[in-house]
């Protein structure tokens, strides 16, 4: 272990709470995100052990209205789209790039108070009885007749957005003007592509998504009519405007995702990525294409058919630079030197769920198809085989790359794959089956159900049950390292990248002089050395 590094640099609550270190913020952002991956959990458990018996034995609909939408709010605004982008775009992203720091370190800090303003805005509205709108608030239930806490709940995702922006705008910058002599845009790591087409979507379509909640909290409080009939507005208005943003913000949660999954394959085949500029243009592609897609949701709206022929064609659009980034990755692994660590291990995994994912999302940008199946079970399972199965199991990844870089020590190997294997099996005996219900019929958000589907409930409900004791092992193991682990040393995986010449943890100010990067990215024919870690070495021993 270095003799300084920036977790040794003060231990001072006030030292975290006023930091300016892009590290500690990165570290700040996953605290955060980790109390609020609990309480959507919570409220996810709840959904599953109602869902276990056709009858509404746990609780009554208007409860079950309130568990699902807090866990769709708690889990998409306060963990999924900040996950990746806030906790390791602000920890690897200035590392890789050569960088000392974010371009605007205060403003960095001030987008993690917004967060929690925020957030405690989310955690006073589960205290207070929540909100049964859905994540989607649609109005005019929302606006109008609903009678739960709606205001609070718009309150916190609104603030939150705004992290998002400031976020998103500092890492444009910092990308933009940052980086170190050398690195050329396409000599950038695939993760900062990934992190800088994430940005371009926070800082163009965030600033829709809080329009749209503040005009449905004015139109709630000040009943100025907006967009409810009764009131002279128009409904499908506010779904054009949230899905603007929202089908995007998709892309915010899996693109910093797919970043990281073409750094772990590249550093666990040992071979450089193939296609680089292609997973690197497909990124961009993603995010612009993504904002052309939104129509797909509104198919039973009402919305002219030829309208949805456009929607339904550039949906399937978007499939292709997915494609093309899952290509290159087999591509990768293709005799490559495989070694199948924690981290290569959820990559597979996030290419096998993600793949599903995608495809059945082409099913329903089929308008014949989505109108069977628009509002069942099988978009439920859909959404989650690309968020869960892709960006949660993306985070994973990136957190046991990562791990002996920020802490500066191993986890446990074996637990670290079984942790894997179990959240990998969890997490198919529980949505997989939800394909099948859905396309049955099964509505989603109804809290009973006929009997003959309770077979497949209750095998949703068990996968559920292994997914929640999947996620505590790596908690634990991960805790336990960080006093008993073994000493990581700077680059454990042997990977290339300006963050695996630095110590672990990293220093305080990151490099003590600028870099100056003359290699490809990926060049695996000579694995960078660290020659300031060679002479801590044999400092060490003399």
């Amino acid at each position: 272990m270095p003799r300084d590094h920036f977790l040794n640099a003060a231990y001072t609550i006030k030292s975290w709470l006023l930091t300016m270190d892009h590290k500690r913020v990165g570290l700040l952002y996953l605290f955060s995100i980790t109390f609020f991956f609990l309480i959507g959990g919570t409220f996810a458990s709840l959904i599953r052990l109602e869902l276990a018996t056709p009858e509404a034995d746990l609780m009554e609909a208007d409860q079950y209205n309130v568990a699902f939408s807090m866990h769709g709010i708690v889990m998409i605004f306060f963990f999924l789209i900040p996950s990746i982008p806030a906790v390791f775009g602000n920890f690897i992203m200035p590392l890789m790039i050569g960088a000392k720091d974010v371009a605007f370190p205060k403003l960095n800090l001030m987008s993690w108070y917004l967060f929690i303003f925020g957030g405690t805005f989310g955690v006073l509205t589960t205290l207070l009885g929540g909100v049964d709108t859905g994540w989607t608030f649609y109005t005019p239930f929302s606006s109008t007749y609903s009678n739960s806490n709606v205001i609070l709940a718009g309150m916190a995702a609104f603030i939150a957005g705004f992290s998002s922006i400031l976020t998103g705008l500092n890492f444009m910058v910092t990308i933009h003007k940052m980086r170190a002599p050398g690195i050329t845009w396409f000599k950038m790591p695939l993760f900062v592509w990934g992190m800088y087409a994430t940005s371009l979507i926070m800082v163009l379509g965030t600033p829709v998504i809080a329009i749209t909640l503040a005009l449905m909290m004015v139109e709630r409080g000040l009943h100025i009519g907006i967009f409810d009939p009764a009131l002279g507005g128009d409904p499908v208005l506010f779904q054009h405007l949230f899905w603007f943003y929202s089908h995007p913000a998709v892309y915010i949660m899996i693109l910093p995702g797919m970043g990281v999954i073409s750094e772990v394959i590249a550093a666990f085949s040992r071979k450089r990525i193939f296609g680089y500029e292609f997973i690197a243009m497909s990124s961009v592609s993603i995010a612009v294409l993504g904002f052309f897609v939104w129509g797909h949701h509104l198919f039973v709206s009402g919305q002219s058919i030829y309208a949805g022929m456009v929607f339904s064609f550039i949906t399937m659009l978007v499939a292709v630079p997915s494609a093309i980034k899952v290509f290159n990755w087999m591509a990768t692994i293709y005799k490559g030197s495989v070694s199948y660590d924690a981290p290569m291990l959820y990559a597979l995994g996030f290419i096998g769920l993600f793949s599903i994912g995608g495809l059945t999302g082409v099913f329903l940008a089929i308008m014949g198809l989505d109108i069977h199946m628009h509002d069942t079970y099988f978009v439920v399972a859909h959404f989650h085989y690309v968020m869960v199965g892709g960006a949660v199991t993306a985070f994973m990844a990136a957190l046991h790359f990562w791990w002996p870089k920020i802490s500066g020590r191993m986890y446990p190997e074996g637990w670290s794959r079984l942790a894997a294997f179990l959240i990998f099996a969890g997490f198919n005996m529980t949505f997989f089956p939800q394909f099948i219900v859905g396309y049955l019929g099964m509505p989603r958000r109804y809290h009973v159900y006929p009997e003959e589907w309770q077979l497949l409930n209750i095998m949703s409900s068990a996968g559920a049950t292994v997914l929640a004791v999947a996620f505590i092992v790596p908690v634990i193991y991960l805790l336990w390292s960080l006093k008993n682990g073994k000493i990581a040393g700077p680059n454990p995986w042997r990977a290339t990248g300006l963050e695996w010449i630095l110590s672990s943890p990293p220093p305080e100010h990151n490099f003590p002089t600028t870099p100056i990067v003359e290699e490809e990215p990926y060049d695996y024919g000579e694995v960078i050395e660290n020659p300031v870690h060679e002479e801590e070495e044999e400092h060490e021993h003399a």
